[in-house]
């Protein structure tokens, strides 16, 4: 059987809040110990990946820095192999400002090549405004992600990416290119990244409008959990479906399900 290696989502995943799913730590480390490739894809661009493998260090985790691929680091990266040495207003946060510059960015505040919107709890009104007069004036507007909420633990949310994007596009008329989750660029990366094929690689995932639709476009094996955004009854809704329905990551631990998963070959199983 060909190797197969898997991309993971986080939040809802292998975890909530700041507490580990349970089973989560057991099946990452199986992963680690027995030699699968994995990644772990958020489209949160708010911490550089190294910050972020320190949280999952902390909860147990046996992971490295370049076990984590996020959204700042796909949309640096794919915008500097297409215009090198560009210049970027970026509304968000540390994560995304320190991957761009890693990239060879300049940081400006006026007549910048692409505006950059990222997560952010701190954004102002007066940054927005600011962004919408650059794009009417030719700058062209990038969004790391379109996800319009961001769960913060306790049934919360605040506003995510997408939100602030749309508020932009409908003052421009200019449409957003993303680059997290669904979308292709960063799907791409990260199966390149793991050094795999299309028909290698499992995605794991909560959410049917990110995780599952982006790499089921792909042509990846599809697993979704039921522990985070997606709900059993919410399948129903969409016009594609999953390889798999699991109740847990736990649930991977099991030897026979798991070996159904690497054996898959794009089969219809629903396993809740």
């Amino acid at each position: 059987m060909d190797q197969k290696g898997f991309l993971i989502d986080m939040d809802g995943v292998i975890y909530r809040g700041s507490e580990p799913i349970p089973g989560a730590v057991e099946f990452i480390n199986q992963l680690r110990e027995q030699g699968f490739p994995f990644l772990f894809l958020t489209n949160n661009s708010q911490r550089t990946n190294r910050d972020v493998s320190y949280k999952l260090r902390k909860l147990g985790f046996n992971v490295e820095d370049d076990d984590v691929f996020t959204c700042g680091m796909a949309t640096a990266r794919y915008l500097a192999s297409r215009t090198p040495e560009a210049t970027a207003y970026v509304i968000g946060e540390g994560g995304l400002l320190a991957e761009l510059h890693a990239a060879g960015f300049s940081i400006v505040d006026d007549h910048p090549d692409y505006v950059i919107i990222g997560e952010g709890r701190t954004i102002m009104l007066e940054s927005v405004d600011k962004a919408i007069n650059m794009i009417m004036n030719g700058a062209k507007l990038i969004a790391t992600n379109l996800d319009p909420n961001c769960p913060i633990g306790n049934g919360k949310y605040r506003a995510g990416c997408g939100a602030f994007v749309a508020m932009v596009e409908f003052a421009t008329g200019k449409q957003a290119f993303s680059v997290g989750k669904p979308s292709p660029v960063m799907m791409r990366m990260a199966r390149k990244k793991l050094g795999l094929s299309t028909d290698q690689t499992v995605m794991i995932g909560d959410t049917m409008g990110t995780d599952i639709l982006g790499a089921g476009t792909m042509g990846f094996t599809t697993v979704l959990t039921l522990t985070g955004v997606t709900k059993a009854e919410d399948i129903s809704q969409f016009s594609y479906r999953p390889d798999f329905v699991i109740s847990s990551i736990k649930d991977l631990l099991d030897s026979e399900l798991f070996e159904q998963v690497l054996g898959s070959k794009k089969k219809l199983e629903e396993i809740v």
